[in-house]
C-alpha cells in the first residue's frame, strides 16, 4: 500500500523546547511530513489563550528538521496580509532548504477573531477572502511582479524577493466545503487536506474535488490529497488529547488494535489519500507514536 505518513503537531499547551526533540524524533521514525497549525488561542473553542504563534513555530520546525516536509495546516487568510505570509514563506523555504508546504484556509475559531478585533464575517466572505488570498500568494511566490484588485486585497506591481528555493512552493487548501472550498482547491491548489472525517466521507469529498477538477479542465492527479486523523490506541488517550472534542473527532481517529488502524488507513488510501497525517496535541502520546511507527506503518506497507 503506497502512502506517506506525517504528524501534525498542535501548538497549544506546549513549548518550542518540548517540540524540537519531538520533531527530531518524528523525523527519525521515518515520517515524511511534520506540520503546525495557525491559532492564537487553543484550538478547542475553550477560550484558553495558551498557544504558540504559527510562523515562528513553523520556522523552528524548519530549522530543527532535515528531511521531512514542513507544512502548515492551515494559515488563516484572515490573520495576515497575503504579502506578509508570502514573504515569510519565501524566506522560510531557505531555512528548510526547499521543504516548505503552505496550507491555507478560511479560518473558523471565531473566539480568537473576536478577542483580537479581527473581522470574522460570514462563511461566504471568509471563503471569498481565501480565494483572493491564494491567488495573491501564488503570484507573489512565482511571478516577478503582482498586480491584483479584489474585494479584500489590492497590490500594484508588488514584488516578493528573493523567491523560495522551490520553483513552485506547494500550496494546499484545507477544508471540506463541497461547493466553494473544494472548488477553490481544484482551481488553485497543489494539495488538499481535511481533518477528522471517516473514510467514507473523505472518499465522497475526494470525488467532489475530482469533479470540480474535471469541470475546470484540470487533472485531478495534480492535487495531493491528504487527511488529518487522530491516533489513540485507547479511549482514555483520545480523551486525554482532545478533551471535550473527543466525540466530535472520533469518526476520524485511528484507534483500537493495530489491524483496525491498518484497515482504516487502507480505506483512506483506497479512496485516494496520498498522505495520512496524525494530528497530535499536548500532552503528546510519544509511546503511542513509537508504537504506530513500529507496528502500524510496517503493517500498512506489507498490504
Amino acid at each position: 500500500m503506497s502512502v506517506r505518513f506525517g504528524v501534525h503537531t498542535g501548538l497549544q499547551h506546549t513549548s518550542i523546547a518540548e517540540l524540537q526533540p519531538l520533531w527530531r524524533r518524528i523525523e527519525a521514525l521515518g515520517f515524511d511530513w511534520i506540520s503546525i497549525w495557525d491559532h492564537f488561542y487553543a484550538a478547542d473553542a475553550s477560550g484558553d489563550p495558551h498557544c504558540l504563534e504559527a510562523v515562528t513555530a513553523h520556522t523552528a520546525l524548519a530549522a530543527t528538521t532535515e528531511r521531512a516536509r514542513c507544512g502548515s495546516l492551515v494559515y488563516s487568510a484572515g490573520y495576515r496580509h497575503p504579502a506578509v505570509i508570502a514573504n515569510a514563506m519565501a524566506t522560510l523555504d531557505q531555512v528548510a532548504n526547499g521543504r516548505v508546504v503552505l496550507g491555507l484556509g478560511g479560518g473558523w475559531l471565531k473566539g480568537e477573531y473576536d478577542a483580537y478585533g479581527l473581522p470574522y464575517g460570514s462563511a461566504g466572505e471568509r471563503l471569498r477572502m481565501l480565494e483572493e488570498y491564494v491567488q495573491c500568494v501564488r503570484s507573489l511566490l512565482t511571478d516577478d511582479r503582482t498586480t491584483f484588485s479584489g474585494e479584500f486585497f489590492r497590490m500594484h506591481e508588488a514584488q516578493c524577493e528573493p523567491k523560495p528555493v522551490q520553483r513552485r512552493l506547494p500550496i494546499w487548501i484545507g477544508g471540506g466545503g463541497e461547493k466553494v472550498t473544494l472548488r477553490i482547491a481544484a482551481q488553485h491548489a497543489d494539495g488538499w487536506n481535511v481533518p477528522f472525517i471517516p473514510p467514507e466521507v473523505w472518499s465522497h469529498k475526494a470525488r467532489v474535488l475530482d469533479a470540480h477538477c474535471e469541470r475546470l479542465g484540470r487533472d485531478p492527479r495534480a492535487i495531493t490529497k491528504s487527511v488529518n486523523v487522530g491516533m489513540a490506541f485507547t479511549d482514555e488517550e483520545l480523551r486525554r488529547q482532545f478533551g471535550p472534542m473527543a466525540n466530535a473527532v472520533r469518526p476520524g481517529v485511528l484507534s483500537g488494535s493495530v489491524q483496525e488502524m491498518v484497515d482504516k488507513v487502507g480505506a483512506y488510501v483506497e479512496a485516494g489519500a496520498a498522505y495520512v497525517i496524525l494530528a497530535l496535541r499536548a500532552p503528546f502520546d510519544r509511546d503511542g507514536l513509537e508504537r504506530f511507527a513500529a507496528e502500524v506503518i510496517p503493517a500498512v506497507a506489507a498490504t
